[in-house]
């Protein structure tokens, strides 16, 4: 079956089901105020099997000789020497509504020029925010998921060794202040700004709560005033309203990728009358090399000569005329039937929108 034809009737299946999918609220918008925090930490890593940083890492040697001051071991980092220590970025996303003494997972990833951080464990290190306050403390083993082993010259690398994580190694040690139970009103921000989409939330939202409490402020913004029946029973009405379904709306596009040769055309697309033509020239040059020896006692050289092969094909595609106003599925048969690659499809759709046949946004990636 033939790669175009395989795609573009794939992605006909799933527009024609996407024309009459409905989404939840909350797959297509977030509430204002609900949402994830980023922390930042640097620590150390210990107990590496001499894959760590190398003395060239002066900030972890450094970091090794404060933390050994501050438990009491007098040492200058001039004369650590150690491998099995390594300096590492720690980051989390702090969940909303976190409480005091909740878990969450972290990143660990090295900072210097450590081979792997499997078997090590992190050591006691502060997570802050964007405020510089600290958030959470993170500790313990870490899990890598690969490898990296070297000997006698040969190595063996599974996976990206430098990066790791810890499973609920992070201990919230603040919360963040946010009185959800006191809020005035609601407001969402739809993931894609749209008009269309944004009216029809309205709309839905209205009639699932029976009354007028749901505007659009924009194109991605939602507020609606709190009825008074939830006043005190927050978590249902936003439960009720995040289960609100709708129909989004979309903007008709096109969009290409020439370095994979990816191709994603929307299911609003529509063309006008056009004629397209699309054929292909192939010339395929083989080299014929033959050797000419001079005859005996001529004086002459022996020469190689080149005689190519010269094979010139032109693709046999003719005049295709593409009704105006077709469907995806029109679109995919027009293209199947003049053969069109999905990298010819990209030149053919810049074609069509070159001649203002192209009823759509063409996006190139």
């Amino acid at each position: 079956m033939n790669k175009i034809f395989f795609s573009l009737t794939i992605a006909a299946i799933f527009c024609a089901f996407d024309a009459f999918a409905l989404v939840r609220v909350k797959d297509i918008s977030s509430l204002k105020g609900v949402r994830q925090n980023q922390l930042l930490g640097y620590g150390l890593v210990v107990g590496l099997q001499g894959t760590g940083d190398g003395t060239s890492s002066q900030f972890t040697m450094q970091s090794l000789a404060t933390m050994l001051n501050n438990l009491g071991v007098g040492i200058d980092a001039s004369t650590i020497n150690v491998k099995n220590v390594a300096g590492v970025i720690v980051t989390a996303y702090l969940p909303p509504f976190s409480k005091l003494g909740s878990k969450m997972d972290i990143l660990v990833s090295s900072l210097g020029d450590a081979k792997s951080l499997k078997g090590g464990t992190l050591l006691l290190t502060p997570l802050k925010g964007a405020d510089g306050q600290v958030y959470a403390v993170a500790q313990g083993p870490l899990t890598i998921g690969g490898f990296s082993e070297e000997k006698a010259g040969a190595s063996s690398v599974k996976n990206h060794p430098t990066v790791g994580k810890v499973p609920g190694g992070a201990t919230i040690e603040r919360e963040i202040p946010f009185e959800f139970s006191m809020m005035k009103d609601l407001t969402y921000s739809l993931h894609t700004a749209d008009f269309t989409t944004a009216n029809r939330v309205v709309r839905a939202i209205n009639k699932e709560l029976k009354g007028p409490f749901a505007s659009a402020k924009d194109s991605g913004t939602i507020q609606i005033q709190i009825p008074d029946a939830f006043k005190d029973q927050m978590v249902q009405l936003v439960s009720q309203i995040e289960l609100v379904k709708v129909q989004p709306d979309t903007t008709a596009k096109v969009v290409v990728n020439e370095r994979t040769g990816t191709v994603v055309v929307g299911q609003d697309v529509r063309i006008s009358t056009v004629a397209v033509a699309h054929g292909s020239l192939t010339i395929n040059i083989q080299p014929n090399l033959s050797v000419s020896q001079p005859e005996a006692f001529s004086g002459g050289t022996t020469q190689v000569i080149e005689t190519p092969t010269i094979d010139v094909k032109e693709g046999e595609n003719k005049l295709a005329i593409i009704p105006g106003s077709v469907s995806i599925g029109d679109l995919v048969r027009a293209l199947n039937a003049m053969g069109v690659t999905p990298r010819d499809l990209i030149a053919v759709f810049q074609a069509i929108q070159a001649a203002g046949a192209l009823q759509a946004e063409l996006e190139i990636i």
